[in-house]
């Protein structure tokens, strides 16, 4: 006869296991759904000619450095799972630092310094009204 502690103490070990191994299985990862690597693309075009400089870490870069960093976040993050939203996106990959949790900023011109979240959403919702408004064949 099997004493009960020892059955109990089989089934814990087991549930135990079975945690763990489901805790260890990676996300599968994948490029972003085309819908949204439009919009990032066109968020990355705009960025990249806007003649804006892009603060990380306390540092000014051009446009065209910002989005080769961007791009380089986005491609981490694709490895580690599939991106939901250009939202996501903005949020994960190109609104603040990695290692040091500060915001990135934008600065164009004579306008005040914005959030690089608050100048991407923006122009996202440019985007978006822009083909919205634009006659489907």
């Amino acid at each position: 006869m099997i004493k009960p502690a020892l059955v109990a103490r089989l089934a814990a070990l087991w549930i135990s296991t079975a945690l763990i191994a489901t805790a260890t299985v990676p996300v599968a990862a994948a490029p972003a759904p085309a819908p949204i690597k439009a919009e990032i693309d066109a968020l990355m075009g705009r960025l990249q000619a806007s003649g804006c400089q892009f603060d990380r870490n306390g540092s000014w870069y051009t446009g065209a450095e910002a989005v080769s960093h961007i791009l380089r976040k986005l491609d981490y993050i694709e490895g580690r799972g599939t991106l939901q939203s250009t939202e996501q996106f903005i949020e994960q990959a190109a609104s603040k630092s990695s290692s040091s949790g500060k915001p990135y900023h934008v600065k164009c011109g004579a306008e005040p310094v914005v959030d690089s979240q608050v100048w991407l959403q923006r122009q996202l919702g440019l985007l978006r009204s822009a083909s919205a408004s634009k006659p489907r064949p």
